[in-house]
Protein backbone atom coordinates (compact mmCIF):
# COMPACT_ATOMS: atom_id res chain seq x y z
CA UNK A 1 0.00 0.00 0.00
CA UNK A 2 1.49 3.43 -0.77
CA UNK A 3 1.93 6.24 1.38
CA UNK A 4 -2.37 7.98 0.78
CA UNK A 5 -3.48 4.52 1.08
CA UNK A 6 -2.29 4.59 4.88
CA UNK A 7 -3.74 7.65 5.37
CA UNK A 8 -7.05 7.86 7.04
CA UNK A 9 -8.57 10.56 5.19
CA UNK A 10 -8.52 7.31 2.68
CA UNK A 11 -12.35 6.05 3.61
CA UNK A 12 -10.90 2.19 2.24
CA UNK A 13 -7.93 2.52 4.60
CA UNK A 14 -10.33 3.74 7.32
CA UNK A 15 -12.54 0.87 6.78
CA UNK A 16 -9.59 -1.78 7.32
CA UNK A 17 -8.32 -0.22 10.57
CA UNK A 18 -11.50 -0.28 12.29
CA UNK A 19 -12.41 -3.73 10.73
CA UNK A 20 -8.52 -5.06 11.99
CA UNK A 21 -10.00 -3.23 15.24
CA UNK A 22 -12.72 -5.30 15.04
CA UNK A 23 -11.20 -8.74 14.87
CA UNK A 24 -8.63 -7.72 17.19
CA UNK A 25 -11.56 -7.12 19.93
CA UNK A 26 -12.78 -10.72 19.31
CA UNK A 27 -9.24 -12.07 19.46
CA UNK A 28 -9.19 -10.27 23.19
CA UNK A 29 -12.40 -11.21 23.76
CA UNK A 30 -11.87 -15.01 22.90
CA UNK A 31 -8.47 -14.80 25.07
CA UNK A 32 -10.38 -13.91 27.95
CA UNK A 33 -13.15 -16.07 27.76
CA UNK A 34 -12.58 -18.97 25.94
CA UNK A 35 -16.51 -19.70 25.97
CA UNK A 36 -17.93 -17.26 24.10
CA UNK A 37 -19.42 -17.68 20.60
CA UNK A 38 -18.49 -14.87 18.03
CA UNK A 39 -21.69 -13.88 15.24
CA UNK A 40 -20.60 -11.07 13.00
CA UNK A 41 -18.00 -7.69 13.84
CA UNK A 42 -18.25 -5.47 10.90
CA UNK A 43 -16.89 -1.44 10.02
CA UNK A 44 -19.41 0.79 10.29
CA UNK A 45 -19.36 4.41 9.39
CA UNK A 46 -17.79 5.43 13.07
CA UNK A 47 -15.91 2.60 14.13
CA UNK A 48 -17.02 -0.89 14.54
CA UNK A 49 -18.93 -3.83 16.50
CA UNK A 50 -18.84 -6.88 17.44
CA UNK A 51 -21.86 -9.27 18.40
CA UNK A 52 -20.95 -12.11 21.14
CA UNK A 53 -22.71 -14.84 22.76
CA UNK A 54 -22.04 -15.03 25.93
CA UNK A 55 -23.54 -17.11 29.55
CA UNK A 56 -22.57 -13.63 31.33
CA UNK A 57 -23.35 -10.21 30.84
CA UNK A 58 -20.25 -7.71 30.17
CA UNK A 59 -19.46 -5.45 32.53
CA UNK A 60 -17.78 -1.63 32.66
CA UNK A 61 -15.32 -3.71 33.96
CA UNK A 62 -14.62 -6.20 31.82
CA UNK A 63 -14.94 -3.84 28.91
CA UNK A 64 -11.50 -1.84 30.51
CA UNK A 65 -10.08 -5.78 30.74
CA UNK A 66 -10.84 -6.43 26.57
CA UNK A 67 -9.34 -2.95 25.41
CA UNK A 68 -6.20 -3.91 27.97
CA UNK A 69 -5.78 -7.48 26.13
CA UNK A 70 -6.48 -5.23 22.77
CA UNK A 71 -3.34 -2.96 23.65
CA UNK A 72 -1.21 -6.12 24.21
CA UNK A 73 -2.00 -7.91 20.57
CA UNK A 74 -1.47 -4.46 18.81
CA UNK A 75 1.94 -4.32 20.64
CA UNK A 76 2.21 -8.02 19.73
CA UNK A 77 2.39 -6.74 16.44
CA UNK A 78 0.70 -10.05 15.19
CA UNK A 79 1.30 -10.47 11.15
CA UNK A 80 -3.03 -10.75 9.67
CA UNK A 81 -3.36 -13.45 6.82
CA UNK A 82 -5.88 -13.93 4.60
CA UNK A 83 -6.15 -17.51 3.39
CA UNK A 84 -8.98 -19.50 1.46
CA UNK A 85 -10.55 -23.15 2.25
CA UNK A 86 -13.36 -25.39 0.63
CA UNK A 87 -16.41 -25.70 2.32
CA UNK A 88 -15.72 -28.82 3.79
CA UNK A 89 -12.51 -27.69 5.67
CA UNK A 90 -14.38 -24.38 6.28
CA UNK A 91 -16.49 -26.06 8.78
CA UNK A 92 -14.53 -28.00 10.16
CA UNK A 93 -12.35 -24.65 11.20
CA UNK A 94 -15.66 -23.03 12.56
CA UNK A 95 -17.25 -26.27 14.10
CA UNK A 96 -16.86 -24.74 17.61
CA UNK A 97 -18.50 -21.36 16.69
CA UNK A 98 -22.28 -22.11 15.49
CA UNK A 99 -22.65 -18.62 14.32
CA UNK A 100 -19.83 -18.74 11.70
CA UNK A 101 -20.95 -22.69 10.54
CA UNK A 102 -24.64 -21.17 10.13
CA UNK A 103 -23.15 -18.42 7.84
CA UNK A 104 -20.54 -20.82 5.80
CA UNK A 105 -23.94 -23.14 5.05
CA UNK A 106 -25.57 -19.84 3.72
CA UNK A 107 -23.11 -18.78 1.53
CA UNK A 108 -23.65 -19.96 -2.41
CA UNK A 109 -22.80 -22.96 -3.78
CA UNK A 110 -19.06 -21.81 -5.69
CA UNK A 111 -18.62 -18.94 -3.44
CA UNK A 112 -14.98 -18.00 -2.27
CA UNK A 113 -15.05 -18.72 1.81
CA UNK A 114 -11.87 -16.98 3.11
CA UNK A 115 -10.44 -16.09 6.64
CA UNK A 116 -8.37 -14.18 8.03
CA UNK A 117 -5.81 -15.23 10.66
CA UNK A 118 -3.64 -12.92 13.13
CA UNK A 119 -1.96 -15.61 15.98
CA UNK A 120 -3.90 -18.37 17.22
CA UNK A 121 -6.76 -16.32 16.22
CA UNK A 122 -9.13 -17.39 12.88
CA UNK A 123 -12.01 -15.43 11.80
CA UNK A 124 -14.31 -16.02 8.89
CA UNK A 125 -14.13 -13.23 6.95
CA UNK A 126 -14.38 -11.11 3.41
CA UNK A 127 -11.83 -8.31 4.33
CA UNK A 128 -9.93 -6.47 3.50
CA UNK A 129 -7.67 -5.68 6.57
CA UNK A 130 -4.73 -4.34 7.73
CA UNK A 131 -1.50 -6.76 7.53
CA UNK A 132 -0.51 -6.54 10.87
CA UNK A 133 -2.00 -5.97 14.56
CA UNK A 134 0.59 -3.61 14.74
CA UNK A 135 -0.92 -1.01 12.25
CA UNK A 136 -3.38 0.02 15.26
CA UNK A 137 -1.96 2.16 17.95
CA UNK A 138 -3.28 0.23 21.24
CA UNK A 139 -3.57 3.35 23.59
CA UNK A 140 -5.78 5.13 21.04
CA UNK A 141 -8.64 2.12 21.28
CA UNK A 142 -12.08 2.59 23.13
CA UNK A 143 -15.16 0.45 23.48
CA UNK A 144 -18.30 2.94 23.69
CA UNK A 145 -20.93 0.84 24.88
CA UNK A 146 -22.52 -2.54 25.15
CA UNK A 147 -25.93 -3.44 23.71
CA UNK A 148 -28.26 -6.00 23.42
CA UNK A 149 -29.17 -7.62 19.41
CA UNK A 150 -30.70 -10.40 18.44
CA UNK A 151 -28.73 -12.64 15.55
CA UNK A 152 -29.75 -11.49 12.19
CA UNK A 153 -31.93 -8.57 13.79
CA UNK A 154 -34.40 -11.38 14.41
CA UNK A 155 -36.21 -11.51 18.17
CA UNK A 156 -37.05 -14.61 18.11
CA UNK A 157 -33.23 -16.06 17.45
CA UNK A 158 -30.25 -15.65 19.73
CA UNK A 159 -30.14 -12.92 22.45
CA UNK A 160 -26.41 -11.48 21.40
CA UNK A 161 -24.23 -8.60 23.01
CA UNK A 162 -23.17 -6.08 20.75
CA UNK A 163 -19.88 -4.36 21.99
CA UNK A 164 -19.22 -0.87 20.13
CA UNK A 165 -15.55 0.91 19.61
CA UNK A 166 -13.47 3.42 18.26
CA UNK A 167 -9.84 4.03 17.40
CA UNK A 168 -7.85 6.55 15.76
CA UNK A 169 -4.21 6.65 14.58
CA UNK A 170 -3.28 9.02 17.57
CA UNK A 171 -5.10 8.89 21.30
CA UNK A 172 -5.28 12.69 21.13
CA UNK A 173 -7.59 12.55 18.25
CA UNK A 174 -9.93 9.95 19.93
CA UNK A 175 -9.53 11.69 23.28
CA UNK A 176 -11.39 14.66 20.98
CA UNK A 177 -13.97 12.15 19.47
CA UNK A 178 -14.99 11.37 23.13
CA UNK A 179 -15.00 14.93 23.85
CA UNK A 180 -17.50 15.18 20.76
CA UNK A 181 -19.69 12.56 21.51
CA UNK A 182 -19.87 14.13 25.43
CA UNK A 183 -21.12 17.19 23.29
CA UNK A 184 -23.52 15.19 21.53
CA UNK A 185 -25.42 13.95 24.61
CA UNK A 186 -25.27 17.47 26.36
CA UNK A 187 -26.98 18.46 22.80
CA UNK A 188 -29.32 15.45 22.41
CA UNK A 189 -32.73 16.83 21.60
CA UNK A 190 -33.96 14.04 23.55
CA UNK A 191 -32.46 14.96 26.95
CA UNK A 192 -33.16 18.36 26.47
CA UNK A 193 -36.82 17.93 25.39
CA UNK A 194 -37.02 15.77 28.08
CA UNK A 195 -35.64 18.93 30.66
CA UNK A 196 -37.39 21.36 28.84
CA UNK A 197 -41.04 19.54 29.21
CA UNK A 198 -40.79 20.05 25.19
CA UNK A 199 -41.96 16.45 24.27
CA UNK A 200 -42.55 13.06 25.76
CA UNK A 201 -42.97 9.20 24.59
CA UNK A 202 -44.93 6.84 26.32
CA UNK A 203 -44.98 2.97 25.36
CA UNK A 204 -48.11 2.28 26.02
CA UNK A 205 -49.14 5.04 23.28
CA UNK A 206 -46.18 3.47 20.87
CA UNK A 207 -43.04 3.49 20.33
CA UNK A 208 -42.05 6.44 17.37
CA UNK A 209 -45.37 8.28 18.52
CA UNK A 210 -44.04 11.27 20.65
CA UNK A 211 -46.34 13.42 22.13
CA UNK A 212 -45.75 17.49 21.84
CA UNK A 213 -46.29 19.24 25.63
CA UNK A 214 -47.52 22.65 25.78
CA UNK A 215 -44.15 24.21 26.24
CA UNK A 216 -43.03 22.22 23.05
CA UNK A 217 -46.62 22.86 21.14
CA UNK A 218 -46.14 26.40 21.48
CA UNK A 219 -42.89 26.08 19.61
CA UNK A 220 -44.37 23.52 17.15
CA UNK A 221 -46.97 26.36 16.60
CA UNK A 222 -44.46 29.18 15.86
CA UNK A 223 -42.92 27.35 13.22
CA UNK A 224 -45.75 26.49 11.54
CA UNK A 225 -47.31 29.76 11.85
CA UNK A 226 -43.77 31.04 10.37
CA UNK A 227 -43.59 28.83 7.39
CA UNK A 228 -47.83 28.93 6.94
CA UNK A 229 -47.57 33.14 6.16
CA UNK A 230 -44.11 32.75 4.25
CA UNK A 231 -46.50 30.31 1.97
CA UNK A 232 -49.30 32.42 2.13
CA UNK A 233 -47.67 35.56 0.60
CA UNK A 234 -46.20 33.57 -2.16
CA UNK A 235 -49.39 32.12 -3.30
CA UNK A 236 -49.69 28.99 -1.70
CA UNK A 237 -53.31 27.35 -1.03
CA UNK A 238 -53.32 25.53 2.53
CA UNK A 239 -55.86 22.85 2.60
CA UNK A 240 -56.23 19.93 5.24
CA UNK A 241 -56.12 16.05 3.94
CA UNK A 242 -57.46 12.96 5.90
CA UNK A 243 -54.48 10.94 7.21
CA UNK A 244 -55.60 7.70 5.53
CA UNK A 245 -56.13 7.05 1.84
CA UNK A 246 -57.60 3.61 0.38
CA UNK A 247 -55.24 1.06 -1.21
CA UNK A 248 -56.16 1.59 -4.50
CA UNK A 249 -55.19 5.68 -3.86
CA UNK A 250 -51.39 4.33 -3.57
CA UNK A 251 -51.49 1.69 -5.94
CA UNK A 252 -52.51 4.66 -8.66
CA UNK A 253 -49.52 6.76 -7.46
CA UNK A 254 -47.13 3.51 -7.70
CA UNK A 255 -46.28 4.13 -3.76
CA UNK A 256 -47.98 1.05 -2.76
CA UNK A 257 -45.49 -1.06 -5.21
CA UNK A 258 -42.67 0.84 -3.85
CA UNK A 259 -43.29 2.15 -0.93
CA UNK A 260 -45.67 -0.55 1.23
CA UNK A 261 -42.89 -2.20 3.44
CA UNK A 262 -41.98 1.73 4.73
CA UNK A 263 -46.39 1.78 5.45
CA UNK A 264 -48.71 0.45 8.28
CA UNK A 265 -50.65 -2.27 7.83
CA UNK A 266 -53.36 -2.01 5.65
CA UNK A 267 -56.96 -1.95 7.69
CA UNK A 268 -60.30 -3.51 6.23
CA UNK A 269 -63.71 -0.95 6.65
CA UNK A 270 -66.70 -1.84 4.99
CA UNK A 271 -65.27 -4.09 2.48
CA UNK A 272 -62.31 -0.96 1.91
CA UNK A 273 -58.89 -1.25 2.48
CA UNK A 274 -57.21 1.39 3.90
CA UNK A 275 -53.81 2.59 5.22
CA UNK A 276 -51.95 5.47 7.20
CA UNK A 277 -50.47 7.57 4.26
CA UNK A 278 -46.70 8.02 4.58
CA UNK A 279 -47.28 11.34 2.50
CA UNK A 280 -49.33 13.79 1.08
CA UNK A 281 -48.84 13.40 -2.89
CA UNK A 282 -52.06 11.36 -3.60
CA UNK A 283 -53.97 13.09 -1.66
CA UNK A 284 -53.31 16.58 -3.18
CA UNK A 285 -52.95 15.40 -7.00
CA UNK A 286 -56.78 14.23 -6.31
CA UNK A 287 -57.87 17.86 -4.99
CA UNK A 288 -55.81 19.27 -8.53
CA UNK A 289 -58.22 16.64 -10.41
CA UNK A 290 -61.55 17.95 -9.02
CA UNK A 291 -61.53 21.02 -11.06
CA UNK A 292 -60.48 21.21 -14.98
CA UNK A 293 -57.67 24.23 -14.73
CA UNK A 294 -56.02 26.15 -18.05
CA UNK A 295 -52.50 27.23 -18.94
CA UNK A 296 -53.89 30.93 -17.00
CA UNK A 297 -54.14 29.64 -13.65
CA UNK A 298 -50.68 27.73 -13.16
CA UNK A 299 -48.90 27.55 -11.22
CA UNK A 300 -51.20 26.46 -8.56
CA UNK A 301 -49.25 25.80 -5.39
CA UNK A 302 -51.45 23.45 -2.50
CA UNK A 303 -49.59 23.52 1.00
CA UNK A 304 -50.11 21.48 3.93
CA UNK A 305 -48.80 21.26 7.22
CA UNK A 306 -49.97 16.88 7.02
CA UNK A 307 -49.90 14.91 9.36
CA UNK A 308 -47.79 11.21 8.33
CA UNK A 309 -47.07 7.96 9.29
CA UNK A 310 -44.31 5.71 8.08
CA UNK A 311 -43.05 2.28 9.72
CA UNK A 312 -39.83 3.09 10.68
CA UNK A 313 -37.49 -0.03 12.05
CA UNK A 314 -37.65 0.42 15.53
CA UNK A 315 -33.49 0.53 16.04
CA UNK A 316 -33.74 3.98 13.74
CA UNK A 317 -35.97 5.39 15.96
CA UNK A 318 -34.66 8.73 17.49
CA UNK A 319 -37.25 11.56 19.88
CA UNK A 320 -39.05 13.63 16.98
CA UNK A 321 -35.86 13.57 14.53
CA UNK A 322 -37.54 10.69 13.02
CA UNK A 323 -40.19 8.94 14.37
CA UNK A 324 -43.29 6.45 13.51
CA UNK A 325 -45.59 9.34 13.12
CA UNK A 326 -44.50 13.26 11.97
CA UNK A 327 -46.03 16.50 10.15
CA UNK A 328 -44.61 17.69 6.83
CA UNK A 329 -44.51 21.15 5.27
CA UNK A 330 -45.03 19.73 2.35
CA UNK A 331 -46.49 21.47 -0.88
CA UNK A 332 -47.12 20.58 -4.49
CA UNK A 333 -47.00 22.61 -7.54
CA UNK A 334 -48.90 22.08 -10.77
CA UNK A 335 -47.23 23.60 -13.01
CA UNK A 336 -46.29 23.77 -17.30
CA UNK A 337 -43.38 22.66 -18.48
CA UNK A 338 -42.36 26.15 -19.32
CA UNK A 339 -42.59 27.22 -15.61
CA UNK A 340 -40.48 24.75 -13.98
CA UNK A 341 -37.29 26.77 -13.73
CA UNK A 342 -39.69 29.96 -12.29
CA UNK A 343 -40.93 27.73 -10.11
CA UNK A 344 -37.75 25.80 -8.57
CA UNK A 345 -35.85 29.11 -8.50
CA UNK A 346 -39.01 29.96 -6.42
CA UNK A 347 -38.54 27.28 -4.22
CA UNK A 348 -34.85 27.61 -3.73
CA UNK A 349 -35.35 31.09 -2.89
CA UNK A 350 -37.45 30.53 -0.26
CA UNK A 351 -35.62 27.52 1.52
CA UNK A 352 -32.46 29.80 1.50
CA UNK A 353 -34.51 32.62 2.72
CA UNK A 354 -35.99 30.65 5.96
CA UNK A 355 -32.20 29.58 6.23
CA UNK A 356 -31.33 33.16 6.56
CA UNK A 357 -33.37 33.52 9.28
CA UNK A 358 -32.94 30.87 11.41
CA UNK A 359 -29.42 31.23 11.02
CA UNK A 360 -28.70 28.01 8.85
CA UNK A 361 -24.94 28.41 6.97
CA UNK A 362 -23.50 24.50 7.41
CA UNK A 363 -25.71 23.00 4.60
CA UNK A 364 -24.78 21.33 0.93
CA UNK A 365 -27.05 21.30 -2.15
CA UNK A 366 -27.20 17.39 -3.79
CA UNK A 367 -28.94 16.74 -6.84
CA UNK A 368 -30.13 13.16 -5.94
CA UNK A 369 -30.77 10.50 -9.33
CA UNK A 370 -31.84 7.57 -9.74
CA UNK A 371 -30.15 3.96 -10.24
CA UNK A 372 -30.63 2.95 -13.78
CA UNK A 373 -30.03 -0.49 -12.39
CA UNK A 374 -32.59 -0.68 -9.85
CA UNK A 375 -35.72 -2.06 -11.05
CA UNK A 376 -37.20 -2.45 -8.04
CA UNK A 377 -36.94 0.69 -6.44
CA UNK A 378 -37.54 3.53 -9.42
CA UNK A 379 -40.18 4.06 -11.55
CA UNK A 380 -39.55 2.30 -14.66
CA UNK A 381 -39.56 4.67 -17.95
CA UNK A 382 -36.09 6.18 -18.95
CA UNK A 383 -37.24 8.48 -21.38
CA UNK A 384 -39.08 10.15 -18.26
CA UNK A 385 -36.39 9.64 -16.37
CA UNK A 386 -33.64 11.68 -18.59
CA UNK A 387 -36.37 14.27 -19.47
CA UNK A 388 -37.01 15.20 -15.65
CA UNK A 389 -32.84 14.71 -14.52
CA UNK A 390 -31.83 16.94 -17.18
CA UNK A 391 -34.83 19.33 -16.85
CA UNK A 392 -33.59 19.83 -12.78
CA UNK A 393 -29.89 19.69 -13.37
CA UNK A 394 -30.25 22.49 -16.40
CA UNK A 395 -32.43 24.42 -14.04
CA UNK A 396 -29.57 24.26 -11.19
CA UNK A 397 -27.27 25.04 -13.40
CA UNK A 398 -28.77 28.10 -14.49
CA UNK A 399 -29.64 29.55 -11.56
CA UNK A 400 -25.54 29.09 -10.21
CA UNK A 401 -26.66 26.66 -7.42
CA UNK A 402 -23.39 24.56 -6.50
CA UNK A 403 -24.30 21.15 -6.26
CA UNK A 404 -23.11 17.56 -5.95
CA UNK A 405 -24.86 14.80 -7.62
CA UNK A 406 -25.27 11.39 -6.06
CA UNK A 407 -27.06 8.17 -7.72
CA UNK A 408 -29.88 5.98 -6.24
CA UNK A 409 -31.18 8.96 -3.98
CA UNK A 410 -34.14 10.31 -5.98
CA UNK A 411 -37.62 9.61 -4.97
CA UNK A 412 -39.35 6.60 -6.87
CA UNK A 413 -40.75 8.72 -9.24
CA UNK A 414 -37.99 11.45 -9.96
CA UNK A 415 -34.93 13.41 -9.18
CA UNK A 416 -34.64 15.94 -6.59
CA UNK A 417 -32.65 18.77 -5.20
CA UNK A 418 -32.10 17.85 -1.18
CA UNK A 419 -30.68 20.59 0.85
CA UNK A 420 -28.06 18.74 3.69
CA UNK A 421 -27.53 20.34 6.53
CA UNK A 422 -24.79 19.76 8.96
CA UNK A 423 -25.76 19.92 12.72
CA UNK A 424 -23.15 20.84 15.22
CA UNK A 425 -22.80 16.73 16.28
CA UNK A 426 -23.42 13.90 14.09
CA UNK A 427 -24.11 13.21 10.02
CA UNK A 428 -25.69 15.27 7.78
CA UNK A 429 -29.08 14.96 7.25
CA UNK A 430 -32.18 16.08 4.96
CA UNK A 431 -33.79 19.40 6.22
CA UNK A 432 -35.26 20.51 2.69
CA UNK A 433 -36.32 18.85 -0.72
CA UNK A 434 -37.53 19.92 -3.97
CA UNK A 435 -38.68 17.16 -6.43
CA UNK A 436 -39.68 17.21 -9.98
CA UNK A 437 -42.26 14.92 -10.91
CA UNK A 438 -43.21 14.16 -14.58
CA UNK A 439 -44.65 10.75 -13.49
CA UNK A 440 -47.16 11.01 -10.96
CA UNK A 441 -49.26 13.57 -12.99
CA UNK A 442 -49.54 11.38 -15.87
CA UNK A 443 -50.94 8.47 -13.54
CA UNK A 444 -53.62 10.39 -11.88
CA UNK A 445 -54.14 11.41 -15.64
CA UNK A 446 -54.24 15.23 -14.51
CA UNK A 447 -54.61 17.69 -17.28
CA UNK A 448 -54.90 21.43 -18.13
CA UNK A 449 -55.74 23.62 -21.44
CA UNK A 450 -52.82 24.88 -22.68
CA UNK A 451 -52.76 28.17 -24.62
CA UNK A 452 -53.49 26.36 -28.05
CA UNK A 453 -56.44 24.58 -26.82
CA UNK A 454 -54.97 21.41 -26.19
CA UNK A 455 -55.60 18.71 -23.01
CA UNK A 456 -51.91 18.44 -21.20
CA UNK A 457 -49.94 17.01 -18.61
CA UNK A 458 -48.78 19.04 -16.17
CA UNK A 459 -45.63 18.80 -13.98
CA UNK A 460 -45.06 18.72 -9.90
CA UNK A 461 -42.90 19.95 -8.20
CA UNK A 462 -42.89 18.21 -4.33
CA UNK A 463 -41.65 20.39 -2.22
CA UNK A 464 -40.96 20.94 1.60
CA UNK A 465 -39.04 23.99 3.64
CA UNK A 466 -38.84 23.00 6.82
CA UNK A 467 -38.97 19.01 6.22
CA UNK A 468 -41.29 17.92 8.88
CA UNK A 469 -41.57 20.34 11.51
CA UNK A 470 -40.92 17.44 13.81
CA UNK A 471 -36.96 17.34 12.49
CA UNK A 472 -36.66 21.00 11.94
CA UNK A 473 -37.42 21.48 15.76
CA UNK A 474 -35.08 18.75 16.61
CA UNK A 475 -32.32 20.05 14.64
CA UNK A 476 -33.02 23.72 16.39
CA UNK A 477 -32.54 22.29 19.98
CA UNK A 478 -29.50 20.80 19.08
CA UNK A 479 -28.07 23.47 17.39
CA UNK A 480 -29.07 25.81 20.03
CA UNK A 481 -28.98 23.65 23.02
CA UNK A 482 -32.57 24.70 23.77
CA UNK A 483 -31.71 28.51 23.75
CA UNK A 484 -34.12 29.36 21.36
CA UNK A 485 -34.60 32.87 20.44
CA UNK A 486 -37.07 34.91 21.92
CA UNK A 487 -39.59 35.06 19.42
CA UNK A 488 -39.62 30.54 19.82
CA UNK A 489 -38.74 30.09 23.28
CA UNK A 490 -42.09 28.20 24.97
CA UNK A 491 -42.02 30.94 27.87
CA UNK A 492 -40.55 34.07 26.35
CA UNK A 493 -40.73 35.99 29.90
CA UNK A 494 -40.85 34.67 33.61
CA UNK A 495 -41.84 37.60 36.06
CA UNK A 496 -40.15 36.52 39.57
CA UNK A 497 -41.04 38.08 42.86
CA UNK A 498 -38.73 38.76 45.71
CA UNK A 499 -41.48 39.55 48.41
CA UNK A 500 -45.61 38.26 48.36
CA UNK A 501 -46.16 42.33 48.64
CA UNK A 502 -45.28 42.58 45.05
CA UNK A 503 -47.82 40.09 43.52
CA UNK A 504 -50.36 41.70 42.33
CA UNK A 505 -47.76 43.71 40.20
CA UNK A 506 -46.16 41.01 38.86
CA UNK A 507 -49.45 38.91 38.08
CA UNK A 508 -50.41 42.16 36.11
CA UNK A 509 -47.08 42.00 34.26
CA UNK A 510 -47.31 38.75 33.29
CA UNK A 511 -50.86 39.29 32.55
CA UNK A 512 -50.22 42.25 30.10
CA UNK A 513 -47.55 40.53 28.12
CA UNK A 514 -49.72 37.52 27.31
CA UNK A 515 -52.86 39.56 26.48
CA UNK A 516 -50.53 41.20 23.63
CA UNK A 517 -49.62 38.01 22.26
CA UNK A 518 -46.61 37.21 24.04
CA UNK A 519 -45.66 34.10 26.34
CA UNK A 520 -45.28 34.96 30.31
CA UNK A 521 -45.57 33.01 33.03
CA UNK A 522 -44.93 34.73 36.70
CA UNK A 523 -43.67 32.80 39.75
CA UNK A 524 -45.04 34.02 42.72
CA UNK A 525 -43.94 31.27 45.42
CA UNK A 526 -42.83 31.86 48.34
CA UNK A 527 -38.84 30.80 47.54
CA UNK A 528 -35.92 32.60 47.45
CA UNK A 529 -34.82 34.80 44.16
CA UNK A 530 -31.53 32.52 43.61
CA UNK A 531 -33.73 29.55 43.81
CA UNK A 532 -36.70 31.11 41.15
CA UNK A 533 -33.50 32.13 38.92
CA UNK A 534 -31.52 29.03 38.76
CA UNK A 535 -34.78 27.55 38.06
CA UNK A 536 -35.72 29.85 34.94
CA UNK A 537 -32.88 29.58 34.02
CA UNK A 538 -32.46 25.74 33.32
CA UNK A 539 -35.82 26.08 31.38
CA UNK A 540 -33.86 28.96 28.93
CA UNK A 541 -36.23 31.68 29.20
CA UNK A 542 -34.91 34.55 27.43
CA UNK A 543 -36.25 37.38 30.48
CA UNK A 544 -36.39 36.88 33.74
CA UNK A 545 -38.25 40.32 34.96
CA UNK A 546 -36.92 40.34 39.07
CA UNK A 547 -39.46 42.35 41.15
CA UNK A 548 -39.46 43.63 44.54
CA UNK A 549 -40.84 46.36 46.57
CA UNK A 550 -38.86 49.36 44.18
CA UNK A 551 -39.84 47.97 40.97
CA UNK A 552 -43.16 47.94 42.30
CA UNK A 553 -43.48 51.02 43.61
CA UNK A 554 -41.54 52.88 40.85
CA UNK A 555 -43.02 50.85 37.69
CA UNK A 556 -39.86 49.41 36.99
CA UNK A 557 -38.78 45.93 35.80
CA UNK A 558 -35.36 44.69 36.73
CA UNK A 559 -34.61 42.58 33.57
CA UNK A 560 -31.67 39.71 34.05
CA UNK A 561 -31.42 37.72 30.49
CA UNK A 562 -30.42 34.49 29.59
CA UNK A 563 -26.88 35.40 29.29
CA UNK A 564 -26.86 36.63 33.15
CA UNK A 565 -26.76 40.61 31.86
CA UNK A 566 -28.75 42.70 34.35
CA UNK A 567 -30.58 46.25 33.25
CA UNK A 568 -33.31 48.09 34.61
CA UNK A 569 -36.12 50.55 32.65
CA UNK A 570 -39.80 51.33 32.70
CA UNK A 571 -41.90 48.26 32.52
CA UNK A 572 -43.51 49.77 28.85
CA UNK A 573 -39.77 50.18 27.62
CA UNK A 574 -39.58 46.70 28.27
CA UNK A 575 -42.64 45.48 26.62
CA UNK A 576 -41.84 47.72 23.97
CA UNK A 577 -38.33 46.45 23.30
CA UNK A 578 -39.54 42.85 23.79
CA UNK A 579 -42.10 43.43 21.27
CA UNK A 580 -39.72 44.39 18.90
CA UNK A 581 -37.40 41.31 19.11
CA UNK A 582 -40.26 39.14 18.76
CA UNK A 583 -41.96 41.21 15.90
CA UNK A 584 -38.01 40.96 14.23
CA UNK A 585 -37.53 37.69 14.76
CA UNK A 586 -34.10 38.33 16.27
CA UNK A 587 -32.12 35.78 16.70
CA UNK A 588 -29.90 37.20 19.49
CA UNK A 589 -31.07 38.97 22.74
CA UNK A 590 -31.63 42.57 22.48
CA UNK A 591 -32.77 43.48 25.26
CA UNK A 592 -29.53 44.33 28.62
CA UNK A 593 -26.67 43.64 25.74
Amino acid sequence: MDDFEFSFENPEYRHRYWHSCSHIMAQAIKRLWPEVKLAIGPAIDEGWYYDIFAPFAFTPDDMEKIEGEMRKICKEKLKIERFELPRAEALELMKDEPFKIELINDLPEGEVISFYKQGEFTDLCAGPHLDSTGRVKGNAIKLLACNASYWRGDASRESLQRIYGIAFPKKEETDAYLRKLEEAKMRDHRKIGKEMQLFMTDDLVGRGLPMFLPKGYAVWQQLENYIREKERLLGYQHVMTPCVGTVDLYKTSGHWEHYKDNMFPAMEVDEETYVLRPMNCPHHMRIYANQPHSYRNLPVRIGEIAHDFRYEASGTLKGIERGRHFCQNDAHLFVTPEQIKDEVSKVCDLIFDTYKDFGITDYRCVLSLRDPADKKKYHQDDEMWNTAEAALREVLVELGIEFTEEIGEAAFYGPKLDVNVKPAVGAEYTLSTCQLDFCLPAKFDLKYIDRDGVEKTPVVLHRAILGSLDRFMAYLIEETMGQFPTWLAPVQVKVLTITDRVNDFADSIATELNTLGLRAEADLRNEKIGYKIREAQSQKVPYMLVIGDKEAENGEVSVRNRAGKTVNMPKDEFIAKLMDEVKTKSRTLTIGE
